[in-house]
């Protein structure tokens, strides 16, 4: 099962290269590529290597020429799940190297089974001592179906070939290797097994579920089975729930596979918990029995607690064991989730165990229905609440990652899009997890715009309202600027307003058009040229008892107020009339936010002001009493991307105001949360912009006293971080004592 706990540094290195390697390589004439240094691998993490390339989908033709140089990268056991590759390209990479193990599952349908194994017994080692070869679900072969390969392979003791056009006369060649031990035949095309009869004295390990073609009568089978007397593992499941009585008959058997440890009946109709019972103590090396979506596993013998394993529906040990051995087999994934649904209803305690299972289900079968539509159900159940916290930061991830992939697939599926949302709709996720926010957002976005569910409404803008503000600036510029989005988020707000209803969707949805804008002068235009100014005005109106209203509201006009092109649009008599009221409000949230659209507004000069002049300067006096009459707010009233919209208010020395809105702006985050605004201010320039109004002729008492207490709190900063001083910071330590 993959571990999800903290990368070892070689994973972590091993993965850069994967991700790096066109900058570790040159291309050779036929476009693949070579390392350029010279530097020899040992074979385990040549290996590993190998497997992460495979299994993240980046080995190819171009890629897979790393292999070619066996005195680099000597490989021993090789995995190219789902790599994209031709016969040639796989024969000049792998053809040379001394393999024990192979596992080719899923190439692409560019390479046949033949191709496969005629590379590899080019080379004489591979013939003798190659032990282990997974070929499912590859073509056997293109020219010739019944064109034999594998007799060559004669130290092989492991073979499967699951899903496979594989047949009687293939079955008759692979049971003459004169070492096999384990051979899986599932879902092939084989109709007798009689020539399994050739390798009775060395078969330990028969699987052949779901063998969909099988002719043989019941009797038939269990007179082959019955000569397989080394048989340690035998598995007859079966996902299409045929009537077969085959598992039946065979517990009735009383000196049938003595050495058998495992038997494997899951999907098999009328199976009784005293059948099952009396077969298993009959063999006392019995270790597992596979019960799964069977009528029996309900009786303590078979609970899967003690050293019997059980894969079965009846309890939380029985559905995990069924998880486990069944992961890519999705009927039966589905059947235990469902089951894990269920139980998971009131869980307490976090399960990342559990969940790690679900996550292996969801990835195995990314666009099967019903197994996306029970793992994201189980998903939300295993991580609502706090159960999200007991989790590991990489198990989210790809949770995240997954819940996403299911959306994406399944577009139209409204069950599938509202667990997924619901299990999204999480803090520790939304907050703490690293993930493809931007994607997300827009993925959201596209589901908001298309549905009208009230509910999922709510978990939309929420998600869509917290991603926002953990993007980029560019990436929420990017999101804005699509025009569809603004106009739902606004048809939302009008319809709460109109019903003078204040609820989370509401809230949430202005709490998104308030990041939305924030620093995008496209999204702030199309918030104007859709009437958001009015609407937003009516909102205002409508809820004057609702700071946290108003708040979100004049937030978002704030990001109005600092695109200089949209000022027009607020120079009118009424609007500023409402914001100077607001500026007296008792709510520090509120009034700081009315004085901050008053600061922009008269920052850009009197060219832009086109109401009369005493207006202004009433407003100027105002935010200079106001301001200064604030109590210091307990907690960070508001997240910045950058200081950049302050910077042009700190240069209007002949509006104070203005400056000691800014400036106290600037003091509030940089007081509440030192790392992130003394870190982002001095990264901007922030430190000479002080230092210029330190030293302005001009600048008022009030002004100068909260820059001092800034630059006090960056000097702190400077020291405790170990930054380097900037020239400005150096000039004050020597000029400090002068102001």
């Amino acid at each position: 099962m993959e571990d999800f706990s903290p990368l070892s540094l070689t994973d972590i290195c091993l993965d850069f290269l994967r991700v790096n390697l066109d900058k570790f390589c040159w291309e050779r004439t036929d476009g693949s590529f070579c390392l350029k240094e010279a530097a020899v691998f040992p074979q385990e993490l040549a290996d590993r290597l190998l497997q992460k390339m495979s299994l993240n989908g980046v080995l190819n033709e171009k890629t897979v020429g790393i292999f070619r140089r066996n005195d680099l990268l000597r490989l021993k056991r090789a995995c190219i799940r789902n790599a994209k590759l031709s016969a040639v390209a796989f024969r000049k990479a792998f053809c040379h190297h001394k393999l024990v193990d192979l596992d080719a599952s899923g190439v692409n349908a560019d390479i046949t089974i033949t191709d496969i194994v005629n590379a590899l017994v080019t080379n004489k080692w591979n013939q003798q001592y190659l032990q282990c070869l997974v070929l499912n679900s590859l073509t056997l072969s293109l020219e010739d179906p019944y064109e034999r390969c594998f007799s060559q392979l004669t130290g092989l003791r492991v073979l499967s070939v699951t899903n496979v056009l594989f047949y009687n006369d293939d079955l008759r060649d692979v049971a003459s290797l004169p070492k096999l031990e384990s051979l899986d035949i599932s879902n092939t095309s084989v109709t007798d097994i009689t020539p399994l009869l050739a390798c009775k004295d060395k078969l330990k390990s028969l699987t052949m579920h779901h063998l969909k073609c099988l002719k043989m009568m019941t009797t038939q089978i269990l007179e082959v089975i019955k000569e397989l007397v080394l048989l340690q593992h035998l598995d007859i499941s079966d996902d299409k729930q045929f009537t077969s009585d085959i598992a039946l008959r065979l517990l009735e058997q009383s000196g049938i596979l003595p050495s058998l440890r495992s038997l494997d009946i899951s999907g098999r109709k009328h199976i009784t918990d005293k059948a099952v019972q009396a077969f298993v103590q009959r063999r006392p090396s019995m270790q597992f029995v596979g019960l799964l979506a069977t009528d029996a596993g309900y009786s303590e013998f078979l609970s899967g607690q003690g050293n019997l394993k059980v894969s079965g529906e009846a309890n939380e040990v029985q559905i995990s064991e069924s998880l486990r051995r069944y992961s890519e087999r999705a009927f039966f994934v589905r059947e235990a989730l469902f089951h894990l649904f269920s139980l998971t209803h009131s869980m307490e305690n976090p399960q990342p165990e559990l969940l790690k299972l679900v996550v292996i289900g969801m990835k195995n079968h990314p666009t099967n229905l019903p197994v996306q539509l029970a793992a994201s159900a189980c998903v939300f159940n295993l991580t609502k609440q706090d159960l999200a916290t007991g989790m590991p930061v990489r198990l989210l991830t790809e949770v995240a990652r997954l819940l996403l992939k299911a959306m994406e697939h399944f577009p139209n599926h409204q069950q599938l899009q509202k667990n997924c949302l619901l299990s999204l709709c999480s803090d520790r996720i939304l907050q703490d997890v690293p993930f493809n926010r931007f994607e997300a957002a827009k993925l959201v976005m596209q589901w908001l715009c298309n549905h009208e569910d009230q509910n999922m409404q709510r978990m939309a803008v929420a998600i869509i309202s917290i991603l926002a503000a953990k993007l980029s600036t560019e990436q929420t510029a990017q999101l804005g600027t699509e025009l569809f989005i603004v106009k739902k988020l606004l048809h939302i707000v009008e319809q709460k307003t109109n019903l003078c209803l204040v609820d989370t969707t509401l809230k949430f949805t202005l709490s998104a058009l308030w990041n939305l804008t924030d620093e995008s002068p496209t999204t702030c235009k199309h918030f104007i040229e859709n009437q958001g100014l009015e609407l937003f005005m009516k909102v205002l109106e409508s809820f004057p008892g609702e700071p946290s209203i108003q708040q979100k509201v004049l937030g978002l006009l704030n990001n109005i107020a600092e695109v200089k092109e949209l000022h027009p649009q607020l120079m009118k008599r009424n609007f500023i009339d409402h914001i100077g009221f607001l500026l007296h409000n008792k709510e520090v949230e509120v009034s700081y936010f009315a004085a901050g659209i008053i600061a922009h507004l008269i920052s850009r000069g009197l060219h832009t002001w086109t109401l009369d002049l005493d207006l202004r300067t009433s407003l100027l006096e105002q935010l200079n009493s106001v301001i200064l009459n604030w109590p210091t707010p307990e907690c960070e009233m508001v997240a910045y991307r950058s200081f950049s919209p302050f910077f042009p208010l700190l240069a209007c020395s002949d509006t104070p105001g203005v400056q000691i809105w800014a400036v106290w702006a600037m003091q509030h985050v940089c007081c509440k949360n030192a790392p992130r605004y003394c870190s982002m201010l001095l990264e901007e320039g922030g430190m000479q912009q002080l230092c210029n109004i330190k030293c302005h002729p001009q600048t008022s008492a009030d002004v100068l006293r909260i820059v001092i207490n800034i630059m006090e709190s960056l000097e702190k900063y400077i020291m405790r971080h170990g930054k380097e001083s900037t020239s400005c910071h150096k000039k004050l330590q020597t000029k400090h004592s002068v102001v």
